[in-house]
């Protein structure tokens, strides 16, 4: 669950008790992230899988991601990342699709890359073949993609390719090292 609703706190055993296996809140929208981690935590969340285009995930146990809207700064992020097993970077306004991606939240994802290199980095917002080669370079191993593959002649070719381009970037990082 990509959660984008004020007061996060309020759903989390909901969702537990609907079946969500994971649970991705807005660092804006709660005033105690901390205490927020450790309930979606107690609440057995497990394992990850996202409807839309997913690249990759494996994590196992509880999963806790948290999310940062554009204009949020990524070091804000920071105290909590140790807590977490996804990061999130929005690159467009969180609300509805087919915004233009911002090239400019790249910086935040290569930050957090170099921070926290075992921390799985998502991407959220205007990713599609034209975009994920930057997403990739940057430094996530996760992308959500809904018009780009939505709107596609050839759904699972889109999705192969933003797999592929992920996976051959985590790749190179590992050799790089």
């Amino acid at each position: 669950m990509h959660m984008m609703v004020s007061k996060p706190e309020q759903w989390v055993k909901p969702m537990a008790v609907a079946g969500a296996n994971q649970y991705t809140f807005h660092l804006e929208a709660t005033e105690n992230p901390g205490a927020l981690i450790k309930d979606i935590r107690e609440n057995g969340m497990k394992s990850c899988s996202v409807a839309q285009a997913e690249v990759q995930w494996h994590s196992q146990g509880p999963l806790v991601g948290l999310a940062i809207k554009p204009g949020t700064s990524v070091e804000y992020l920071a105290p909590w990342a140790n807590q977490i097993d996804m990061a999130l970077v929005m690159t467009v306004e969180p609300g509805f699709g087919g915004q233009k991606f911002m090239e400019d939240m790249m910086p935040k994802v290569h930050w957090l890359r170099t921070q926290f290199p075992s921390l799985d980095i998502e991407v959220d917002g205007g990713v599609g073949p034209d975009t994920v080669h930057k997403c990739a370079e940057a430094g996530a191993n996760m992308i959500v993609s809904g018009s780009a593959i939505m709107r596609s002649e050839d759904p699972r070719s889109v999705i192969n390719l933003l797999r592929n381009v992920c996976s051959e970037a985590a790749q190179k990082r590992s050799l790089d090292r």
